[in-house]
């Protein structure tokens, strides 16, 4: 579309393409997997898939957003009328609704905690600084409880209508200018206080001590999946905002820089949770770092037995709060563009179109988690249910056939042309992404999709 929305600087491309793939799985996902998997031996393994991966597939969306200047699905039907290639559009769009729908009652989570702990509510019922069972109880709370889990999603859904409603320029990019720095620089000040706790150089060396003794096919496949998942591929964020970056954009340089702050996002995630698990004892029980348990139980935890406990909480949970922000932004955008190309609505009537149906779809999502419970898909709940079949099948599904659309579909001139801006300069990436494009990747999404089915 000619009058396609474009982002207005350069930083503030790079601020929203990386809010788009920062997440709260750099935060609960990776120490785990981490742990799991050989420290720093993880690490290396991981910054390879990145490279192999990651960026390859990075840049073929980025090529068919830029190029097809419109949607997830408007780009496939720009560049091959006629066909149903549109249909890998589709899968991305609908894995991106659903995740959102999901995704939403998790942002929700960390508004309440931000909250309970600005007002102190966090730790009054814990009868000490190391009473996690309290802190276990008040998370069940969170989790299942029908009343302010539910208000709390609607306080984000509430936040993210009224940023995307200003549009790509005033909203979308006005606020990651704005909230990425934030993050970045509370992801500092927590790397310093949690170095500077006691014993936490040992924290230090498990984290980056590499122990190959724990690398095995499963290291490989994980590392594989935190790669994927981490950069947002296949859910058509990527290609929808490619469409708003400017024709003389370099995307190569700026996959290789997303990749590379998403990456540093996670080590420092590393270097403030494994210190502070370390320091305070937690490390003893290997589920002190997964998921929810991590955050809504361990860190409490640690928080409270700091000085100035309220503080240090609440500026976690804003910086969490912030990672869900942007990443729900990116999420919901995608479903904007597809409704303003589409059906031609305007940038107001699409958002709202968007984001009203969560109101009813994230309340199932967190009610499933209590009341609603015993309504089961395929053994799961629905938010599982949900969880499983976006990530874990449609994602993949995704950005493998956009990476075999681009490698084998498309004219090789077409990536070289998109990686090279049309000759103005030479690009060093193309040959080895077009191979990744055309070869490696498809096999290495394959195997990400069906390793989930063999552990199963």
């Amino acid at each position: 579309m000619s009058d396609k929305a474009k982002f207005g600087s350069k930083i503030g491309l790079i601020a929203a393409t990386v809010g788009s793939a920062v997440g709260l799985g750099n935060v609960w996902r990776f120490p785990a997997v981490t742990q799991e998997n050989g420290g720093a031996a993880f690490l290396l393994i991981y910054l390879g898939c990145v490279f192999i991966l990651g960026i390859p597939v990075m840049l073929a969306e980025f090529s068919l957003g830029r190029s097809g200047g419109s949607d997830a699905v408007g780009v496939f039907r720009k560049l091959s009328p006629g066909t149903k290639w549109y249909l890998v559009g589709g899968i991305g769009v609908l894995a991106s609704y659903l995740i959102l729908s999901f995704y939403m009652v998790v942002a929700g989570w960390t508004a309440e905690y931000f909250w309970q702990s600005l007002t102190g509510g966090l730790f009054e019922s814990a009868a000490s600084s190391t009473d996690s069972q309290a802190y276990t109880q008040k998370m069940t709370e969170l989790i299942t409880g029908s009343v302010n889990p539910l208000i709390w999603t609607y306080v984000m859904i509430a936040i993210n209508l009224v940023i995307l409603l200003k549009g790509v320029r005033k909203g979308i990019e006005k606020m990651s200018n704005i909230l990425m720095p934030v993050l970045f620089v509370l992801l500092l000040v927590f790397c310093v206080v949690s170095l500077n706790l006691p014993n936490a150089i040992e924290g230090v060396k498990f984290f980056l001590s590499p122990d190959f003794s724990k690398v095995d096919g499963s290291t490989f496949v994980a590392a594989l999946g935190q790669a994927f998942f981490s950069l947002s591929l296949g859910m058509g964020i990527l290609i929808t905002f490619a469409a708003y970056y400017p024709k003389e954009t370099r995307l190569s340089r700026t996959a290789i820089t997303v990749s590379l702050l998403d990456f540093l996002v996670a080590v420092l995630m590393g270097l403030i949770i494994f210190p502070a698990v370390k320091s305070f004892g937690l490390d003893s029980n290997p589920d002190a770092i997964k998921g929810v348990t991590l955050v809504f139980v361990t860190l409490p935890e640690v928080f409270a037995q700091m000085p100035l406990r309220e503080v240090w909480s609440t500026l976690f949970f804003l910086l969490l709060a912030i990672a869900a922000l942007t990443s729900t932004l990116s999420l919901g955008e995608v479903t904007i563009s597809l409704l303003q190309d589409r059906l031609k609505l305007s940038r107001k009537a699409a958002t709202w179109l968007t984001m009203l149906p969560l109101f009813l779809l994230s309340s199932i999502c967190s009610l499933s988690q209590g009341e609603l419970s015993w309504l089961t898909i395929a053994g799961k709940n629905i938010f599982d249910f949900l969880d499983m079949a976006a990530t874990n099948i449609m994602l993949p599904l995704s950005a493998l056939f956009v990476s075999l659309y681009v490698g084998w579909k498309m004219p090789r001139r077409f990536l070289k042309d998109q990686l090279t801006n049309d000759a103005s300069f030479k690009s060093y990436l193309y040959p080895p992404v077009l191979v990744s494009i055309r070869t490696i990747a498809p096999v290495l999404i394959f195997v990400i999709l069906i390793s989930y089915f063999l552990w199963q």
